[in-house]
C-alpha cells in the first residue's frame, strides 16, 4: 500500500483511517483486558511451580558441579560458590516477578496485536477474525512458555552443568584468579563507578530534551503521512502508543544510561585485572566517558566528537586498542543512511520477515523430519533410538543430537559445493552475514557453521568420505554402532581421518548447544512422536526393543548404496594418535589456516 501524496489526500486518508484505528484499538484492549488475568495466572502458577520445585535440586547440583569441575582452580571455585549463593537466592524472586510481569504483558498485548493483524492485507473474513484471533492462541502460547521453561530447567540446565563438570581445561591448566590483582582491580572498579555514574547521568539529562523533540517530530511526520511504523496495520497501535509514551521512553533512556554507567565504570576492574596494570585501568575510566558521549551522539544524530579525552591505549594488544577507539559501526551506518536514505514506504512487515531468527531452525526441523523418515525407513534409526530419546537417556542421542547434526552437515556440504557465501538451505534460501537475523543466539552457532563450511570446502572430501562423515555424525554417540562403523571407514591417511573425526565432534558440539534452546526440546518431542508413528506404520507394532538386531541387519543391507563399506585399521595405537591429532585440529584450526595460506 502506497501512502497518499499531497496535503489534502494525506489529511483525508488520516481522517478516514482514524475511527477505523480507534475501533480496532478498543476491541483489542477489551480482549487484552479479559485475557490478561487468565494468561498471567497460568504463567505465574506454572513457572513458579517449576522454579520452586526444582530450586533445591538446582542449588545442590550447581555447587556439586562447581566443586567437581577441573576447569576452575581452588580459589576461583571458592569465589564462584560465593557468587552463586547470591544468584541462587535471587533466582526464585526475580523469575517469579518476571513471570508475573511477562504474563501480564503477553496476555494484554498479544490479543491487541492479533486484532490488528486480522485485518491485514490478504486476510479473509476480517470481521470474524477481529474477535477470534488472539484469544485461544494467546492461552496456548502461555502454556507453551511454561513448557519451554520446564525444558530449560530439566534439560538445558543439567546439560550445561554436565559440560562444566566433565570437560577438561582446553590447555590442560585450570582457570585461576590472581589474588594480588583482585584488590587493585576492585578499587579501580569502584573508582570507575564513582566517576562515570554522575557524569554519564548528567550527559543523559543534557541530551534528553533533544531526544524528546526529535522523536516526536519523526513520529508525527510518520503519522500524518502514514509512513514508517504507521504503514502496516499491525504496527499502528504500537506506533500510536509510542507517540503518547515517548516521554516515558526518554525517561527510560536516562534511567538506562544511569544503570549502564554502573557496568561501564565497573568494567575498569576487568581491564585492570586482565592487563595487570592500574594505569590502563585509569585510562579506561577516562576513555569510557568519551565512548559513551560519542555513541550517544551517533544514536541521536548529533554532531560527532566528544569533549572528553580518549587516552590510549588501555589495552596492551594494539588491535584491541584500535578497535576500542574506532568509531562505532552505528556511526558509519548512520552516515551511509544520510547519503543514501532508504525508502520509507517499504513494508515493515517484510523487513521483520526477512530477519526472522527462527528461519534456520524451522528449516532444520523440516530437514530433520525428511532425513529422519528416510533413515527410519532404511532402519538406521531404530525403535531403541526413539525410546532412548523419549526417556532422555544421556549418551544415547542419535535423534536429539545426531539427526540435527546430520541435517546441518548436509546443508554444509550443499553450501560448500555451491561456493555459497553463507549457508544454502534445501529450499534455495541462502543465509549470509548480510541478511542473517540480528539475534545473539543465532550468532552463537551461525559463525562457527560458516567456518566449518569453509573448512569442508577446503578439505574437498570425496563421496566416500562424505558418506562416512555423515554416518559418523549421526551415530557418534552410540558406542556399539560407532565401533562397527570404524571398521567401514574409507582408506585414508591418519591426518585425513583425524580431520573427519574433528569435523564430526565439532558439529556434534555445535548441535548440542543448539539443542539447549527452549523451543528445541518441544519440537524434538513432536519429531520423535512422528518417528514412532512411522515405525508403527511400517512394522505394524511388531518390532520391539529387543528386535533392534534385526533392524541393524536391515540397516546394513539397505544402506549399502548410501554408506560405503571400507576396511579400517583397528589398531589401538593408531586410534589414539588419530584422536590426539583431531583434538589439535579442532582446537587450533591449524589445518584450515595451512590450506588457506
Amino acid at each position: 500500500m502506497e501512502p497518499p501524496k499531497g496535503f489534502l489526500a494525506t489529511l483525508w486518508s488520516f481522517l478516514r483511517f482514524l475511527p477505523y484505528f480507534v475501533g480496532l484499538l478498543i476491541l483489542g484492549i477489551v480482549k487484552g483486558a479479559l485475557l490478561c488475568p487468565v494468561v498471567c495466572l497460568i504463567m505465574t502458577i506454572g513457572n513458579s511451580a517449576i522454579i520452586l520445585g526444582l530450586w533445591p535440586a538446582h542449588s545442590v547440583w550447581t555447587y556439586y558441579c562447581v566443586v567437581r569441575t577441573k576447569q576452575l582452580g581452588p580459589i576461583l571455585k571458592l569465589v564462584t560458590c560465593i557468587v552463586i549463593s547470591v544468584l541462587l537466592v535471587l533466582w526464585p524472586l526475580v523469575s517469579i516477578i518476571g513471570s508475573i510481569v511477562g504474563g501480564a504483558g503477553y496476555g494484554f498485548f498479544a490479543p491487541v496485536l492479533a486484532t490488528f493483524e486480522a485485518v491485514g492485507e490478504g486476510k479473509t473474513n476480517e470481521f470474524i477474525h477481529c474477535f477470534v484471533d488472539g484469544t485461544w492462541s494467546t492461552i496456548k502460547g502461555s502454556f507453551t512458555v511454561v513448557r519451554d521453561l520446564k525444558d530449560v530447567c530439566f534439560y538445558s540446565y543439567f546439560s550445561v552443568m554436565d559440560d562444566l563438570r566433565l570437560q577438561v581445561p582446553p590447555n590442560g591448566k585450570a582457570y585461576e584468579i590472581r589474588l594480588l590483582l583482585v584488590i587493585g582491580a576492585f578499587l579501580l572498579g569502584v573508582f570507575g563507578i564513582i566517576v562515570d555514574m554522575p557524569i554519564i547521568t548528567l550527559l543523559a539529562l543534557y541530551k534528553s530534551p533533544y531526544m524528546l523533540l526529535k522523536g516526536w517530530n519523526r513520529l508525527f511526520h510518520d503519522l500524518i503521512g502514514r509512513e514508517g511504523p504507521f504503514l502496516e496495520t499491525a504496527c499502528v497501535p504500537f506506533a500510536g502508543l509510542a507517540i503518547l509514551l515517548w516521554p516515558l521512553a526518554v525517561v527510560g533512556s536516562v534511567v538506562a544510561s544511569f544503570l549502564s554507567s554502573l557496568f561501564l565504570g565497573g568494567y575498569a576492574s576487568i581491564v585492570t585485572y586482565q592487563e595487570s596494570s592500574i594505569r590502563m585501568g585509569f585510562s579506561y575510566v577516562v576513555s569510557s566517558l568519551a565512548i559513551y558521549d560519542e555513541y550517544s551522539n551517533d544514536v541521536l544524530d548529533m554532531p560527532e566528537g566528544s569533549c572528553f579525552p580518549r587516552l590510549r591505549p588501555y589495552r596492551k594488544q594494539e588491535m584491541l586498542g584500535a578497535a576500542s577507539f574506532s568509531r562505532p559501526s552505528s556511526f558509519r551506518q548512520n552516515q551511509e543512511l544520510k547519503n543514501n536514505p532508504p525508502s520509507r514506504t517499504g513494508s515493515v512487515k517484510s523487513a521483520i520477515s526477512e530477519l526472522k531468527s527462527f528461519k534456520l531452525l524451522e528449516q532444520l526441523f523440516t530437514e530433520c523430519k525428511r532425513y529422519g523418515e528416510a533413515l527410519v525407513s532404511e532402519g538406521v534409526i531404530t525403535r531403541k533410538d526413539i525410546e532412548d530419546c523419549k526417556s532422555g537417556k544421556s549418551g544415547r542421542t542419535v535423534i536429539s543430537i545426531g539427526l540435527p547434526a546430520y541435517a546441518i552437515l548436509q546443508a554444509l556440504f550443499r553450501s560448500a559445493k555451491a561456493n555459497s557465501d553463507g549457508i544454502l538451505l534445501s529450499d534455495n534460501t541462502e543465509i549470509t552475514t548480510s541478511n542473517r537475523p540480528k539475534d545473539k543466539f543465532f550468532d552463537y552457532f551461525f559463525d562457527p557453521l560458516l567456518i566449518m563450511k569453509e573448512q569442508i570446502r577446503i578439505e574437498n572430501f570425496t563421496d566416500e568420505e562424505e558418506e562416512y562423515l555423515s554416518k559418523l555424525v549421526l551415530l557418534i554417540s552410540d558406542p556399539e554402532r560407532l565401533k562397527s562403523l570404524q571398521a567401514e571407514s574409507p582408506q585414508a591417511s591418519e591426518r585425513r581421518q583425524a580431520e573427519i573425526n574433528a569435523v564430526a565432534r565439532r558439529l556434534q558440539g555445535i548441535t548440542k548447544s543448539i539443542s539447549r534452546y527452549p523451543t528445541m526440546k518441544r519440537r524434538f518431542d513432536e519429531l520423535v512422536k512422528s518417528f514412532s508413528q512411522e515405525l508403527e506404520r511400517k512394522f505394524g507394532g511388531s518390532q520391539s526393543t529387543n528386535g533392534s538386531q534385526s533392524t541393524n541387519r536391515r540397516m546394513r543391507s539397505g544402506l549399502g548404496r548410501m554408506f560405503s563399506q571400507k576396511s579400517f585399521s583397528n589398531n589401538r595405537e593408531n586410534t589414539q594418535e588419530i584422536d590426539e591429532e583431531a583434538a589439535r585440529f579442532t582446537d587450533s584450526g591449524s589445518i584450515v589456516i595451512e590450506h588457506v595460506q
